[in-house]
Formats: structure tokens, sequence, C-alpha cells
């Protein structure tokens, strides 16, 4: 047996198991579309618990704890079904009027939107054994309804020698948005951006290149609340099956050779009674890839992503889920590219190299105000074919991220616990767009966006 028939055997395997998992998941979900927010009435906790600023995705230590043991924490038996939905808007504006307008419904600039609508099933599925996060999304932008991040988790705790062990299983559709740590690129910084701004050409594969076209099943250990290991295998959906998920623009697009394997190993350590929390680590996953779904040349691009990050966190009261928060995050990706296709098919170099490098800070005051910055840089190979559309073929980018967001409730004692609305607004600053520095700033961006976590009162 070949390697590509061996890759391929263990995918079928794979996906059949995922499916066993989630349909067995999906047989117990509630049908109607009861909007509540749900994680919030499971725990009995405020969005300020698991949440920085009051608000996701950016997670506390008690929010990675939940995700951690499978979304089954529960002050008792919930009297509402996990279900819950979100709306948000925006308005947005760039330096430069953007010619073609970003959609067929906009201006060139200046442009209000409705940018999407979504209903969660975000609670347990099976008391203190398995929950989920499921998400199906309306996107205003593309006018598509398309499933959306999905993460079902199946969690058990043991003791090893002594030692304390927290294991599970996941089955999700978007490698790294199971990561505990909320920073990797499903959720990472800024959490929310415009869809109707120019942004860098250049991505790595792990930058969401597979999210929602894939299914995937992994198996994750924390020991002693220091030591986290995972390793999933990730098999690419077909075409036919991604447009029946209302996903778009795949006509021409890649198609996966065989499956997708991801690892992630990671230590964390939170000491001074709970005050500073810190977690380094590493992740990566490797993938042969058909570009544009041209099987001619009888090869495929090889792709390998690693990744390594840092998160620290200062807590001023840990027992106070109103107290200041200050949080830092590093991430970087390194991605190799073996184009043994490409280089045929279009003339591509033989080999290249791509980095992307994000660090960003902030501060949340009183679990209501959230100041934050960001520093970002892609770079690479220079690749005239591969990166058509940059200057130069270069793929390099860099810029700033400056934003200020507010979110007035989701905190003890707030008058509605089923409505928690969330306000940023956001300036994004270009010193380097797609290989140039010259006219960088005409994409720089200001970006204001009202978000909505919907519900009925429980």
């Amino acid at each position: 047996m070949n390697t590509r028939d061996m890759k391929n055997r263990i995918g079928q395997s794979w996906v059949l198991a995922s499916g066993v998992l989630a349909l067995g998941a999906s047989a117990l979900l509630p049908h109607p579309a009861e909007a509540v927010p749900s994680f919030a009435v499971q725990t009995g906790q405020p969005c300020a618990a698991c949440h920085v600023g009051s608000f996701g995705p950016q997670l506390t230590s008690f929010g990675r704890d939940f995700k951690l043991f499978g979304y089954v924490a529960s002050k008792g038996k919930p009297t509402m079904p996990a279900v819950s939905a979100m709306v948000t808007t925006s308005f947005t504006h760039t330096n430069t009027d953007q010619v073609p307008s970003p959609a067929p419904w906009t201006g060139p600039n200046d442009n209000l939107s409705l940018d999407q609508v979504s209903l969660f099933y975000a609670g347990a599925v099976i008391p203190d054994v398995m929950g989920a996060f499921i998400q199906a999304t309306y996107d205003g932008v593309h006018h598509v309804i398309h499933w959306d991040n999905t993460d079902i988790r199946l969690s058990r705790e043991a003791t090893i020698g002594g030692s304390d062990l927290v294991y599970g299983i996941t089955v999700n559709n978007n490698p790294t948005v199971q990561d505990l740590w909320n920073s990797t690129p499903a959720w990472r910084y800024p959490y929310v951006q415009s869809a109707l701004a120019a942004g860098p050409a250049a991505a790595t594969k792990l930058d969401g290149s597979y999210a929602q076209k894939v299914i995937g099943v992994g198996a994750y250990g924390m020991l002693n609340d220091l030591l986290f290991v995972e390793a999933d295998v990730y098999n690419p959906l077909n075409i036919p099956t991604q447009y029946a998920l209302g996903l778009t623009g795949l006509q021409g697009s890649d198609t996966t050779d065989g499956v997708i394997p991801y690892w992630r190993v990671s230590l964390q350590h939170a000491f001074d009674q709970g005050h500073h929390s810190i977690q380094v680590g590493t992740y990566g996953m490797t993938a042969d890839i058909f570009p544009g779904g041209d099987r001619s040349t009888g090869r495929s691009d090889g792709y390998t992503d690693i990744a390594a990050d840092l998160n620290y966190q200062w807590y001023a009261k840990p027992s106070d889920v109103t107290a200041d928060i200050a949080s830092l995050h590093l991430n970087y990706i390194h991605e190799d590219q073996d184009l043994k296709a490409s280089s045929l098919l279009s003339g591509t170099n033989a080999r290249d190299q791509l980095n992307s490098f994000r660090a960003d800070m902030s501060y949340a005051v009183a679990a209501t105000y959230t100041p934050s910055v960001q520093y970002f840089r892609s770079w690479g190979s220079t690749d005239a074919a591969l990166w058509s559309g940059s200057a130069n073929g270069s793929p390099n980018s860099a810029g700033f991220v400056g934003e200020i967001a507010y979110s007035p409730w989701g905190k003890p004692g707030d008058p509605m616990t089923w409505f928690n609305p969330h306000l940023t607004l956001q300036y994004v600053a270009y010193t380097q767009f797609n290989g140039t520095s010259q006219h960088a700033g005409d994409n720089n961006t200001v970006f204001l966006n009202l978000w909505f976590a919907l519900g009925l009162p429980n």
C-alpha cells in the first residue's frame, strides 16, 4: 500500500468515527431555534467569568477550564435548552475608495453592513460527559446560510500514578477552533474585523484555509493542569458536500490529497495565588494539496505549518470576575511549501516559505472597557507566479491594529442576563501591504462594530 492510499484509508476510518460521534450528539440536540445565552445559563456564571471584558472570544482561566472539560460544567439541570444567537452589524471606512466596490450591493466606501446572524447550540449534550459548540450562520455580506465553527467534546477525568488527568475526544470542523487558549487562528485577535475592507493576500494554511471545509476527530489530555497534548486527523469534505453546507467560492479551489494531521503541545502554569497565568506551546499540521483541484500532473503540493505561541494573563483579583485583567498573546507560524504541482502548472518556485507573526496586548477595566493593540507581520519567499497580485511577487505585509471595546453588561447583578451588547471601535494601519510600502496606508480602515448576544430570559 503506498503512502497516499494509506492516508486515504486512515482518513476514511477517522471520519467514520467522527461521524458516528457527531450523529450521536446531533440526535440529542433540540431542533427548535430557541435563543438563550446558554453557557451562562448552564454554569450559573455571568459572561465575565469565562470571557475577558465580559464578551468573547478571549477566555479567562475559568473559561479555558470550561472548554477543557467539554462545555459541561453546570450549576444543576438547565431549565432552558442550550441554544443562543448573535447578530453583528458594522460600519467600514477605508482611507481611499475601493474600486471595484467590495460587494455588489455596496458603494466604494463608508458602508453599513449586517455582517452575520448566527444560531448556536452551546452547552451540555450528555450531562457531565459530552458538550458542544455548534454554530450556523447567515452571512450578510455574501447572502448565504452556512455551517460555521463546530466543536463537539467528550471529556473524562482520571488519576494516573498520583497525577490528575483530564482527557477527551473532540470532533470539529476547523483546525485550532478546539484550542483551549482561543488565541490561535480560529479565534485570534482582532476578534472582529471588516469583511468589506481589503486585506493582505498571503496567509498560511493554518490561517483559516480549512475552516468548515474539513471534519476531524482528535484526542487530548491535560496532565496536572500543566502539560496539554492533542492529536487530530482531518478529512476534507468533497465539493458537493461543501456546497450543500452553504460554503461559497469553491469553483477552482484547492482540493486536499488524503488526510490532514494536526498536533498541539503546550505547558501552562498559574502562580501567585492565581494572579498570573502563563502558557507556552507549539502546534502545527501538514497537508498535500492539488492546486485549483488540478490532478493532471499526478503530483500535489506539500505544506507543513509549524507554530509557536505564548499567552500571559494578569488578574488584579482572581476571585472577582469584574476585576481588571491584562493579557498578552504572541503567535508565530512558519510554513514550508513544496510546490511540486504548482511549479509545473503555473511556473512557481519549486519551494517557498511563508511566515506570520502577531503580538497583541489588552487591558480589561472592570470587565467593561477593553483597549487593545496588535502588531502583525507576514513575510516570505518572492514568487511572482504564486503571489501574482502582490508587488514584485512579494507576500510581505505589516501593520498595527488599535481598538477599544465596550461591554456594559455580562457581569453579576446586570439587569438582563439574556441580552449582552458589545461595541468595538477599531483602526487598522498598514506600514506594508502586499509587498510594498507605497500607498500601503490607502488600505487603512476605520471599523465600528456592534455585536449582540441574544436569548430568552431564564
